[in-house]
C-alpha cells in the first residue's frame, strides 16, 4: 500500500511517499525422506528471494520451520525448501562395461567444502594439546592479532614476522586454510602508535611498505585477506590520504596477490539495526564507491557477527541484501554474548542455511586468562557447553562414513554435503585397490543437479 501526503515546513513543501508493507508469519512441518539434513525455507517472488527460516529435519519425524517474511511486491510467489546437500549417483562397471552389481560402496568424506574456522593466537606455536582440539575441529584460521600492524611493526622500520611465521607454518602442516587478518585498520585506535604522527607522504609510503612487506611475504598462501578493517565506523586513512584510500588500497593488494580473496570486514552490519554507520544500504554504497574510484577486481563482503542478543529476521534480510551485490559473503568474527549455548546454535543455523554465505569463522581462540567473549573450551582443553554446540555442527554437516550397496545394474545413489570425498568399491570380501576413487562435490551451476560419478575397473 502507498501513501502520498505533503507537510509545510517554513516556506517549502515536502512530499513524502509512505509505503505500508504487509507482514506475513510462516510456519510448516517437514521431514526428509532418509537421513537428515539442513533445511532452508525460500519464496521465490519476481523482485528476488526472501528467505524465512531454517530448520534442522530427520527422516521418520517432524520438525517445524516458523518464520516471517515482509512483503514488499505483488504477484505470485513460489516456495522451495534447499538443503546443503547434493544428490550422487555412483555407476560401477569392469573394463568391458559390465556393472559391478551387489558391489560394496564405502564413501568418507576427506574434507568439508563448507568453510567453518575459528580464530587462534600465538599460543596455540607451544601448546600441543591446543594444537590437537583445534585441528581435530577446524580447517580454516584467522590470526587473533598476529598479521595486524600494530602487532608486527610495533616501532618504525623493525617488523616482527616470527609469531605469525610459526603460526602459519602450523597452519600449511594441518591442512589449515589462513584468512589474513587484517591488513588495515580504519580506526586510529588500533594504528601503530608511531603512525598517528606522521606527515601524508609519511603515511602513504608507510602504508604502502606496509602492503608490499605483508603481502609479498604471504603470498600465495592465504586464502583471504581483510583489506580495510571497519571503515563503515572509520575513516584514518580517508581523512589522512585520500578519500579513495580504500581503492587505492584495494588496487594494490590486487596486484600483490591474485589468489587471495580481498575482503572489507565490518561489525553491526548483521548484529545490530540501531547502528546506522554501518546499515547495510551503506555497506553497498561502499562496495559502489571502490568500484567507482576505479577497483574493478574481485571483492568480498566480510560481516562479522559479534552479536548482543539475536534479531534473526533482521540479520536474515540483511544477509539478503547484501547478497543482491552478487558477491562472496563471509561471517568473519562470529560469537555471542548473551545466553551462548542457544544462541550460537541459533545464529549459525540461520546464517549457514543461507545460501548467500560462503564461509564462517568464529571469534574464539583460546587463552588461559579468558577468551575474547565467547570460549569454546577449559583450560583443560575439554569442551564447555558452548563447545559442545560447535562439534554438534561439525557432527551434523560431515560424513564420517558411509557404506551402501550397487544395484543389479551397478548404481549406487545417495546425497552427500558438498565436499573432497574418497569412494572406495569391494566385492566378495576383496578390496579392489584400484577401485578408490577421489573426487568433490560442488555447488552445482543448476539448482538440484545431480552429480554422477563414474567407476571404472
Amino acid at each position: 500500500m502507498v501513501h502520498f501526503c505533503a507537510m509545510k515546513l517554513g516556506e517549502r513543501t515536502i512530499i513524502l511517499l509512505l509505503m505500508v508493507f504487509c507482514s506475513l508469519e510462516f510456519s510448516a512441518w517437514l521431514q526428509v525422506s532418509d537421513g537428515e539434513a539442513d533445511v532452508v525455507a525460500r519464496f521465490k517472488t519476481p523482485a528476488g528471494s526472501k528467505y524465512v527460516d531454517w530448520g534442522f529435519a530427520r527422516s521418520g519425524c517432524w520438525s517445524m520451520l516458523k518464520g516471517g517474511l515482509i512483503v514488499d511486491t505483488s504477484g505470485p510467489a513460489e516456495l522451495y525448501f534447499e538443503v546443503r546437500k547434493r544428490k550422487v549417483i555412483f555407476h560401477a562397471t569392469d573394463a568391458e562395461g559390465k556393472p559391478l552389481a551387489n558391489a560394496t560402496v564405502s564413501i568418507t568424506q576427506k574434507r568439508m567444502s563448507f568453510p567453518f574456522g575459528n580464530a587462534i593466537n600465538r599460543g596455540i606455536r607451544s601448546n600441543k594439546a591446543y594444537q590437537e582440539w583445534f585441528t581435530a575441529r577446524f580447517k580454516v584460521a584467522s590470526f587473533e592479532n598476529e598479521m595486524k600492524w600494530d602487532s608486527i611493526e610495533q616501532s618504525p622500520g623493525q617488523e616482527n614476522y616470527t609469531a605469525p611465521d610459526a603460526m602459519l607454518q602450523f597452519a600449511q602442516k594441518h591442512d589449515i586454510a589462513v584468512r589474513g587478518h587484517n591488513l588495515l585498520w580504519d580506526d586510529p585506535k588500533y594504528e601503530p602508535k608511531w603512525v598517528k604522527s606522521l606527515s601524508p607522504n609519511e603515511l602513504s609510503r608507510a602504508v604502502e611498505k606496509r602492503i608490499n612487506s605483508i603481502m609479498r611475504r604471504y603470498r600465495g598462501q592465504l586464502i583471504a585477506w581483510d583489506v580495510i578493517n571497519e571503515n563503515l565506523h572509520h575513516s584514518f586513512f580517508e581523512t589522512h590520504l585520500d578519500k579513495n584510500a580504500s581503492t587505492i588500497f584495494f588496487r594494490m593488494a590486487r596486484q600483490i596477490d591474485q589468489n587471495a580473496t580481498l575482503f572489507l570486514n565490518e561489525y553491526n552490519t548483521i548484529e545490530d539495526p540501531n547502528d546506522s554507520l554501518s546499515t547495510p544500504t551503506r555497506y553497498l554504497e561502499k562496495i559502489r564507491a571502490i568500484r567507482s574510484g576505479g577497483y574493478h577486481g574481485p571483492l568480498a563482503i566480510g560481516v562479522q557477527g559479534h552479536f548482543y542478543g539475536l534479531n534473526l529476521p533482521y540479520t536474515r534480510a540483511v544477509i539478503d541484501k547484501l547478497a543482491s551485490a552478487k558477491l562472496p559473503i563471509w561471517i568473519t568474527e562470529l560469537d555471542v554474548d548473551q545466553n551462548q549455548t542457544t544462541d550460537l546454535e541459533q545464529v549459525i543455523r540461520e546464517v549457514f542455511a543461507h545460501p548467500a554465505v560462503n564461509g564462517i569463522v568464529l571469534w574464539a581462540a583460546w587463552q588461559p586468562w579468558g577468551c575474547y567473549r565467547m570460549c569454546l573450551t577449559d583450560n583443560n582443553f575439554k569442551n564447555l557447553p558452548v563447545g559442545d554446540v560447535v562439534d554438534k555442527f561439525i557432527e551434523e554437516w560431515s560424513h564420517k562414513g558411509l557404506t551402501g550397496v550397487m544395484n543389479a545394474t551397478g548404481f549406487f545413489e545417495t546425497s552427500l554435503f558438498h565436499g573432497d570425498y574418497e569412494v572406495r568399491i569391494s566385492r566378495q570380501n576383496m578390496t579392489l585397490s584400484n577401485l578408490t576413487r577421489h573426487f568433490k562435490l560442488k555447488t552445482p551451476h543448476i539448482p538440484n543437479e545431480t552429480h554422477r560419478v563414474k567407476l571404472l575397473f
